[in-house]
C-alpha cells in the first residue's frame, strides 16, 4: 500500500507560495505560504498536516488496541500539537504533543493509560516520526509534470 501527495512551490521563500495535492483528491491545490507557516496567517502548513495525520492515526491505533483488549470505544477525540522552533539555528519540529479523550465503558484509568501508550508506540505515524528518511533529488530544466501527485 502506497499513498502520495505533491507540493508545487513558486518563487522565493518569503514571497512565494505553494499548493499541496494528494492522489486521493482530498487535497487539491491547497495553498500554503511563508505567512501560513511562520506568521499565523489563515491557511495550512506542513506542521499542521503532520499533526492532523498523527492525531488521526493515533485515534485509529487506540481504537484498535482497545478492541484487541476487549473494549468497544464509543468515541475517541485526539488533538496533536506540533511545535516548530529553532534548534541549533535551524527550524525543526521539536515536539509533538498528543492529547486524547475517549469514551470507553468498563475500563479503568490505569488500563486505559497502558493501552494508550501501546497505541502511541504502535501508531504508524508515531513510528515514522522516528524513521529513516530517504531522498531522491533531480534537477530539471523543465517544469515538473503536475500529473503525478
Amino acid at each position: 500500500m502506497k499513498r502520495s501527495a505533491s507540493a508545487r512551490w513558486l518563487g522565493s521563500l518569503k514571497d512565494g507560495s505553494g499548493k499541496l495535492t494528494s492522489t486521493s483528491g482530498v487535497l487539491s491545490d491547497i495553498p500554503y505560504s511563508f505567512k501560513t507557516r511562520f506568521e499565523n496567517e489563515p491557511g495550512t502548513n506542513p506542521e499542521e498536516l503532520i499533526a492532523a495525520a498523527h492525531a488521526g492515526c493515533f485515534s485509529m491505533a487506540l481504537a484498535g488496541e482497545l478492541t484487541k483488549a476487549g473494549y468497544s470505544p464509543e468515541e475517541i477525540f485526539s488533538k496533536n500539537t506540533a511545535t516548530l522552533d529553532q534548534a541549533d539555528g535551524k527550524w525543526s519540529i521539536t515536539e509533538f504533543h498528543l492529547e486524547v479523550t475517549a469514551k470507553v465503558a468498563g475500563i479503568s484509568r490505569d488500563e486505559f493509560q497502558n493501552i494508550a501508550l501501546a497505541a502511541k508506540e504502535g501508531c504508524p505515524v508515531s513510528r515514522v516520526l522516528r524513521a529513516n528518511v530517504t531522498l531522491e533529488a533531480k534537477l530539471s530544466t523543465e517544469a515538473p509534470s503536475k500529473k503525478s501527485a
